[in-house]
């Protein structure tokens, strides 16, 4: 199976990162190769520009591909991908973009204008859905310029923070198109089982981010005030531990019964405030570790 990545630009690290927590350790990312093996001698990564690799799904040279929304919506046959995930991250939008102080403030207002853009196909969808047919003029870069040199009277242009639109001048008229990194499938592929073991093995690690495992000790006679501060997911888990270990008699709380090891997952945020209850519940011996992955 070959997986068509990014191979360079601000999406090509963190998707070998991603690919690399996923357990599927690629032996040389370097982003001047075409491309590299994997842990996985049945599995191959292709270097592609990120533009491209919808291209490299829909024929078939790459069973699946991971690009941003954006370029999979440009391409004329991005529509027919099979979307298996959404990775959460290079996330931006396309707006529609005009000068702060010119006459365009709603999509309505550019009837018989002219739109920039590098993606013509978003936009020329996105008018699609309007009364409005404005002339749409393709351009490959400095978009945010078109409207200051009399070529365009707004634009469609990506935007992460919008600091780049308000330093050349420009305000979003409306929202085109919300983006982000995801997996694509060849749909002829989509079922095959390394692309779901691919799949499973992106989801663990999403479904891990911002989730921290507690390990504690709690008296016998604590589990049930322990049990109603961290429900956690499904419930926590609760065994029997040596109470030679886990217990000193006399200890306040102990009525000679011992105590379980009690783990559980919460939520990141959750934490500080969490401990502060389990301690208050009786817990002792409180750990708090990261989680590579969770498969659910």
């Amino acid at each position: 199976m070959r997986i068509a990545v990014p191979n360079k630009g601000r999406l090509h690290e963190p998707t070998l990162d991603l690919l690399e927590r996923a357990g599927l350790h690629v032996e040389d990312g370097s982003d001047r190769k075409l491309y590299a093996d994997t842990v996985d001698p049945d599995v191959q990564v292709l270097f592609a520009r990120a533009a491209d690799i919808p291209a490299y799904v829909a024929d078939g040279a790459a069973a699946v591909g991971i690009t941003g929304r954006d370029q999979v919506s440009e391409h004329e046959h991005g529509a027919g991908l099979a979307e298996l995930l959404d990775l959460e991250f290079g996330k931006c939008r396309l707006v529609l973009a005009a000068p702060e102080d010119g006459d365009v403030t709603e999509a309505a207002d550019l009837e018989g204008g002219t739109v920039a853009t590098e993606f013509p196909t978003v936009t020329r969808n996105f008018f699609a859905g309007t009364d409005v047919s404005p002339d749409i003029v393709e351009v490959s870069g400095a978009t945010e310029l078109t409207p200051h040199v009399e070529m365009a009277d707004a634009i469609v242009d990506i935007t992460s923070t919008g600091t780049t639109l308000r330093m050349n001048r420009l305000a979003v008229v409306e929202e085109v198109l919300q983006s982000s990194v995801r997996l694509y499938a060849n749909p002829s592929r989509a079922d095959d089982e390394k692309v779901r073991q691919l799949t499973t093995a992106l989801e663990s690690v999403l479904a891990a981010e911002d989730k921290r495992y507690l390990m504690m000790n709690v008296p016998k006679d604590r589990l049930a005030a322990v049990e109603e501060v961290i429900p956690g997911m499904g419930g926590p888990t609760v065994m029997d531990v040596d109470s030679r270990a886990s217990s000193t008699p006399g200890d306040e709380g102990d009525d000679g019964q011992g105590a379980v090891a009690v783990h559980v997952v919460v939520d990141e945020r959750e934490v500080f405030e969490t401990i502060t209850r389990l301690k208050q519940a009786g817990a002792r011996d409180i750990l708090v570790t990261e989680i590579e992955r969770l498969v659910e």
